[in-house]
C-alpha cells in the first residue's frame, strides 16, 4: 500500500551507500565526528549495529538469504569493513534529518504525549493507523482521476470580524478571550509565529493591520466558519502539488538525479507542479447570493474576496440578477456566474449562463448546488457542508479514494464512496462530547454495518464522494421540491440505489465536521432532522425502494431510515397507553380486581404484564451503539470508564430528552405536515440561555407531555392499587418519573450557570416581562407571549388535522371523569348526573376568572363598579367552599383532586379551541381562550421555575453543576472558571 506512488527497485540497482550510511543514530554532531577518529569509529560500529539488527531481526528470512549472496557486502561484513570509511554528508537539510532519526530512535517513554496538543496528536495517531488498512494504492497524479470539491453557502460567517471577535456578552466574555483559553498553546503558537511575545496584549496586535488580519483567520480557523472549510479543502490542492513535485524530482525531471537526497521545498513555485493539481483537482463554493452581497457592500462579500485571493485554485459560483430600470414590465434576467480572482485581486468572471428564470424554486440549499453544480469538472465530485474541514495528511489519501471507483465493490461498481467524519466540537462541554460521541458511532460502526452488508447505506452528511458522471446524467445530487426535500442530502442515496448504483463506506480517510454544542442548537438540529424523516414517510422514493428491494434488505432499510424514528415515537407512546391504562384500571378498580384474580388463578403472566417496568422509555439505550464503537474504537476498558464518565454527567439525561425531541418533531409532522429548515447557528456556546427562551422553545415539546405523565403518574399513586405497596409504586414508575425530570430540567440543568442565583432573578423578571407584554403587527415572539402563542399553532392548517387534533385532546377528560366518582363527597354514586354537575361546578370557575381577569382598560367608567364585583367575588368563592366542607361531606383532599380533575380538563378544552380557532374567533371568545393560555403557561412556567430558584440559594449548586457541563475542559486544565465568572470581574481583581 502506498500513498505516494514510488518506482519499484529492480534487481540490479544499486544501493547508494550514503543513504544507509544516514541510519546512525548516534550521529548528533556530524561535525565533531569528522574530526574525531575515535568518534568516527563508534559511529560506524553504531551503524553496523543497526544494519546487522535490520538484515537479522527486521527482514524476512527469504530476503535474508538474498543478502548474504551479495559477495560484496557479505566479505565486507566479515571483514569488518562495512562502513568504516564513511562519507559523512555535509547537506544541512541531511544533517536535520539524521538529527530527528536520532531523536526517534533514543525517545523515551515519557514521549508518548508528544505533541502536547491533543488535536495534533489525534490526528497523528489515525493516519498512521490508517496506513495499516485495507486502502488501494495510488496512481501517479497525472493518472489519477480528477475531482472537484462543492460547498453550498448562503449568508453564513465566512471571517469573523474584529468587532465580532472584541465584542463581549452579559458576562464580559468576548469570542477572543474564549479562544485564548480553549486553546491556550495554539494561541502561544500564533503569537510565535507572527513574531510576537507570549505576553502581546489584543490591543498590540490591533496595531499592524497583518497581524489583526491574522488574528481574524487564527480565530476563524477555530469556528464553524468558510474560512475554515476553504482552508480544509483547499489543502487538496496543496497535497496534488506536493505529491506531484515530489514524483517529477524521484524520476529525474529538471535534470534532478534519482540518487541523490530531494525534499519538499519549493514545490509551491514549481509551476509544472501547480498546473498539474489545477488540472486534477477544482473547487467550487456556490455562494448563492454573493452578487447580492456585492452590490450592498456587505463585509461577507469582502471576505469571500479576500478567500478568492489568498487561495489561487478556489472558484466562487453566484446568482447574478440584472433589473430591467427603464422598464418595469420586463422580466429580471438571471444569470448563473463562476468568478475567481485575478492577479489585482479583482473577481474574474470565467462563465456566465443565461437561465430560463429564477432558480430558486424549491430548498434553498439543494437549488444553491442545483446552479452551480455544472461549473464542477472531472470524474467525482465531493460535496462538503460549509462547517467542514479537512487535513494535509488526509488530502494526501485522496488519490487511494478516487481508486476505489475502479475497485471490486460487488455486482456494481460505486457510485458514492462514503467518507467518515470527525467531529471536532466535542472537546470542550459535556453536552459537544455526547453529541459527538453519537455522530462518531454512527459515521463508522453504522455505516459501516449498513454499506456492508447490509447494502442500504444512503448519504447521510456531505464528506461523500460522488461520481460525477452518473448523477448528472440520473438527474443530479440535490432533489429541492419544497418541504417534501428538506432533508436533501438523502434523496441523492435514495436516487442512486433506485438506479442501480452502488453505495459505499470507507474509513481510512476522514473529513473534519462541526456539530452543534449547545443543547437548544442540538434540539433545533434533532427537530430538522426529524421533520425530515416525517416527511421522508411520504415520499415516492421511500415508497419505490420498499417496493423494489427484496424482504431482508426492506427490513434494513426500513430500521436505517424512517423505522428508528417510528421506534422512537412507539416507544413514548407506549408510556402513554401504559399510563392511561393503570389510570383507567385504577379509576374504575379493575386493578384490583385483576390482580386478585390473576393470583387466585395462577396466571402469572398477566400478573406479570400488569407490573412491567418499561426500561425501553430511559433514552439510555439509544446510546448502545455509542458505547459498541466506544469497545471497538477504544478497547474494552476505555470503554467502560468513558461511558461511566458519561453517566456521571447525566447522558442519561440528554438521551431522554433528545427521545423527546424526536418524537415531538417527527409526530407533528406525520401529523399535520409542514417540515421546514431551522437554522441552529454555528457560533461558541458557553454562555447562559434565558429560562423564557428555553421556555419557549420546550413548552409543547417537552414541558407540556411531562408535566401530562406526571399527572397520570400522581392519579396512579392517588387511586391506583399496586401490591406491595410504595416499593412496588417506586419500583414501577421510577423511570417514567426519570423521563418526566429530564423532560422538565435538562434545559436547565445543561444551561451554563443555570443556578447561578442573580441570573435566576434576572431570567425571572425577563420571563415574567415575557409573559405580560401585549403582542402586535410586527412584534416577534422571543419578545412577547402573545406573538409566540400565536405563532405556536400555525401548524394547524389542514381539515383532517384538526380532527386528529381533536381525537388526541379527547383523552384529557378522562381525568374529570374518573376523578368525580373518587370524592368523598359523591360516595359510592355512579349517577351521569354528578358528571354534568362536575361541569356546572368548572363553568362557576371559568366565570370567576373572567370577573378577576377583566381588563381595566376595557372599563375605564365602571373602575369603582368591577373593584366592587372583584371584592364579591372573592368573599363569596371562600365562604362558598368554607361552607360546602363545613355542612358536606367534601374533604380538603377532594379539592386537591378537584384541581387534579380540572387542570387536564381546562387543558383539553384549550386545545379544541386551538384547534377551532376560526369558529371561536366568529363567536367573540378567542379573547378569553388566550387570557386562559397564559394562565396555564403562567403555572407551567412556576412549576418549572420553582426547583431552580431553590436550588440556587446554594452556591455548591452551581459549582457542581459546571464541573458536570465542563469536566472535559477541567480535565485539560482550561481555565473555563474564567469564561464562565467573566472576563471583567477577573481583571479587575
Amino acid at each position: 500500500m502506498a500513498i505516494t506512488s514510488s518506482v519499484q527497485p529492480t534487481a540490479n540497482m544499486s544501493l547508494p551507500l550514503p543513504c544507509v550510511q544516514l541510519q546512525n543514530p548516534k550521529s548528533a554532531s556530524l561535525h565533531e565526528i569528522r574530526n574525531d577518529p575515535g568518534l568516527a569509529k563508534g559511529a560506524a560500529n553504531a551503524v553496523f549495529g543497526l544494519y546487522d539488527v535490520v538484515t537479522h531481526d527486521l527482514v524476512s528470512s527469504d530476503l535474508r538469504e538474498n543478502l548474504d549472496t551479495w559477495n560484496i557486502l557479505a566479505r565486507a561484513r566479515n571483514e569488518k569493513r562495512l562502513f568504516s570509511r564513511i562519507q559523512w554528508p555535509n547537506d544541512p537539510e541531511i544533517k536535520e534529518l539524521v538529527k530527528r532519526l536520532h531523536l526517534l530512535l533514543t525517545v523515551k517513554d515519557s514521549a508518548a504525549n508528544v505533541p502536547k496538543n491533543l488535536e495534533a496528536r489525534r490526528r497523528l495517531e489515525f493516519f498512521t493507523n490508517s496506513l495499516f488498512m485495507d486502502m488501494p494504492s495510488a496512481k501517479p497524479v497525472s493518472e489519477m482521476l480528477p475531482f472537484s470539491v462543492f460547498t453550498p453557502y448562503y449568508s453564513e460567517t465566512v471571517l469573523y470580524s474584529t468587532s465580532e471577535l472584541q465584542k463581549e456578552n452579559e458576562d464580559g466574555i468576548s469570542t477572543l478571550f474564549y479562544l485564548q483559553k480553549i486553546f491556550p498553546d495554539e494561541w502561544d503558537n500564533f503569537l510565535e509565529r507572527i513574531g510576537r511575545g507570549v505576553s502581546t496584549g489584543d490591543e498590540e496586535l490591533q496595531e499592524s493591520s497583518s497581524d489583526s488580519l491574522e488574528l481574524r483567520f487564527w480565530a476563524s480557523y477555530r469556528g464553524q466558519t468558510l474560512a475554515r472549510t476553504v482552508r480544509g479543502m483547499m489543502y487538496y490542492r496543496r497535497a496534488l502539488m506536493l505529491q506531484s513535485y515530489l514524483e517529477s524530482r524521484s524520476l529525474g525531471v529538471d535534470n534532478y538525479s534519482r540518487n541523490n537526497f530531494f525534499t519538499s521545498q519549493g514545490f509551491e513555485s514549481s509551476r509544472e507542479s501547480r498546473a498539474q493539481a489545477d488540472l486534477k483537482f477544482t473547487y467550487v463554493v456556490s455562494c448563492q447570493i454573493y452578487g447580492q452581497q456585492k452590490q450592498r457592500k456587505a463585509p461577507e462579500a469582502a471576505d469571500i474576496a479576500l478567500l478568492l485571493q489568498r487561495n489561487e485554485g478556489l472558484r466562487v459560483a453566484f446568482i447574478h440578477v440584472e433589473e430591467n430600470t427603464t422598464d418595469a414590465n420586463t422580466p429580471r434576467v438571471f444569470y448563473s456566474k463562476l468568478v475567481k480572482a485575478d492577479i489585482n485581486g479583482k473577481d474574474q468572471e470565467i462563465y456566465s449562463i443565461k437561465l430560463p428564470g429564477d432558480p430558486k424554486l424549491g430548498e434553498g440549499k439543494p437549488e444553491n448546488q442545483n446552479h452551480a453544480i455544472v461549473f464542477t469538472r472531472g470524474d467525482a465530485i465531493q460535496t462538503i457542508d460549509m462547517n467542514q474541514d479537512n487535513y494535509l495528511e488526509e488530502a494526501m489519501k485522496m488519490r487511494n479514494l478516487l481508486e476505489e471507483f475502479h475497485a471490486d465493490h460487488g455486482l456494481r461498481p460505486p457510485s458514492i464512496l462514503g467518507v467518515r467524519e470527525h467531529v471536532f466540537t466535542g472537546s470542550v462541554s459535556s453536552l459537544a462530547w455526547f453529541m459527538s460521541n453519537q455522530e462518531t458511532s454512527f459515521v463508522t460502526l453504522a455505516q459501516r454495518v449498513l454499506a456492508y452488508p447490509l447494502k442500504v447505506r444512503m448519504h447521510y452528511g456531505h464528506p461523500d464522494v460522488f461520481d460525477r458522471i452518473f448523477h448528472i446524467t440520473r438527474g443530479g445530487i440535490s432533489k429541492a421540491s419544497r418541504v417534501i426535500n428538506i432533508s436533501e442530502d438523502i434523496y441523492s442515496g435514495f436516487n442512486s440505489t433506485l438506479r442501480l448504483g452502488n453505495v459505499t463506506h470507507h474509513e481510512y480517510i476522514q473529513v473534519g465536521k462541526g456539530r452543534d454544542v449547545g443543547l437548544n442548537q442540538i434540539a433545533l438540529f434533532e427537530g430538522k432532522v426529524a421533520g425530515g424523516n416525517g416527511e421522508q414517510v411520504l415520499s415516492r422514493d421511500v415508497y419505490r425502494l420498499g417496493q423494489l428491494f427484496d424482504f431482508f434488505r426492506m427490513l434494513s432499510f426500513y430500521f436505517t431510515t424512517v423505522g428508528y424514528y417510528v421506534c422512537t415515537m412507539m416507544t413514548v407512546l407506549t408510556v402513554y397507553i401504559f399510563l392511561y391504562g393503570r389510570a383507567y384500571l385504577a379509576f374504575s378498580g379493575l386493578d384490583e380486581d385483576v390482580s386478585e384474580k390473576a393470583k387466585l388463578m395462577g396466571n402469572t403472566a398477566l400478573d406479570a404484564a400488569l407490573n412491567t417496568q418499561f426500561l425501553v422509555q430511559i433514552g439510555v439505550f439509544t446510546a448502545v451503539p455509542m458505547i459498541m464503537g466506544f469497545i471497538l474504537e477504544l478497547g474494552l476498558l476505555k470503554a467502560v470508564f468513558s461511558f461511566i464518565t458519561m453517566q456521571l454527567q447525566l447522558c442519561a439525561v440528554f438521551f431522554t430528552f433528545s427521545l423527546g425531541t424526536r418524537t415531538h418533531y417527527f409526530g407533528r409532522t406525520i401529523l399535520h405536515g409542514g417540515a421546514k429548515y431551522r437554522a441552529t447557528g454555528r457560533g461558541f456556546v458557553v454562555r447562559h440561555i434565558k429560562f423564557a427562551e428555553n421556555y419557549r422553545l420546550y413548552s409543547r415539546s417537552h414541558f407540556v407531555k411531562a408535566l401530562e405523565v406526571a399527572l397520570l403518574l400522581v392519579v396512579y399513586i392517588a387511586y391506583g392499587y399496586a401490591e406491595g405497596g410504595a416499593v412496588t409504586y417506586v419500583l414501577l414508575t421510577l423511570s417514567s418519573w426519570f423521563l418526566v425530570i429530564s423532560w422538565l430540567f435538562a434545559p436547565y440543568i445543561f444551561n451554563p450557570s443555570g443556578f447561578e442565583w442573580q441570573k435566576t432573578v434576572e431570567d425571572f423578571d425577563d420571563w415574567t416581562n415575557w409573559l405580560l407584554y401585549k403582542g402586535g403587527v410586527g412584534v416577534k415572539g422571543e419578545n412577547s407571549w402573545e406573538s409566540w402563542w400565536d405563532e405556536e399553532q400555525m401548524h394547524i392548517q389542514t381539515l383532517r388535522g384538526r380532527i386528529l387534533e381533536t381525537i388526541l385532546s379527547a383523552r384529557f377528560f378522562l381525568f374529570q371523569y374518573g376523578v368525580v366518582y373518587k370524592l368523598h363527597l359523591t360516595g359510592n354514586n355512579t349517577s351521569l348526573a354528578i358528571y354534568g354537575f362536575s361541569w356546572v361546578v368548572l363553568v362557576g370557575f371559568v366565570l370567576i376568572f373572567k370577573i378577576f381577569t377583566y381588563s381595566p382598560k376595557k372599563s375605564a367608567h365602571f373602575q369603582l363598579v368591577l373593584r366592587f364585583s372583584q371584592g364579591v367575588a372573592a368573599i363569596g368563592l371562600v365562604a362558598a367552599v368554607c361552607l360546602v366542607v363545613a355542612f358536606t361531606s367534601l374533604s380538603i383532599a377532594d379539592l386537591f383532586a378537584s384541581i387534579l380533575a380540572f387542570i387536564p380538563t381546562g387543558w383539553g378544552i384549550l386545545s379544541l379551541a386551538i384547534t377551532w380557532r376560526r369558529i371561536l374567533w366568529s363567536l367573540g371568545l378567542w379573547d378569553s381562550v388566550r387570557e386562559f393560555a397564559r394562565m396555564y403557561d403562567a403555572g407551567m412556567g412556576m412549576i418549572i421555575f420553582a426547583p431552580i430558584a431553590f436550588l440556587s440559594w446554594f452556591p455548591f449548586i452551581s459549582t457542581f453543576q459546571s464541573r458536570l457541563l465542563f469536566n472535559q475542559a477541567f480535565s485539560r486544565g482550561l481555565e473555563i472558571s474564567l469564561i464562565l465568572a467573566g472576563n471583567k470581574a477577573n481583571v479587575e481583581a
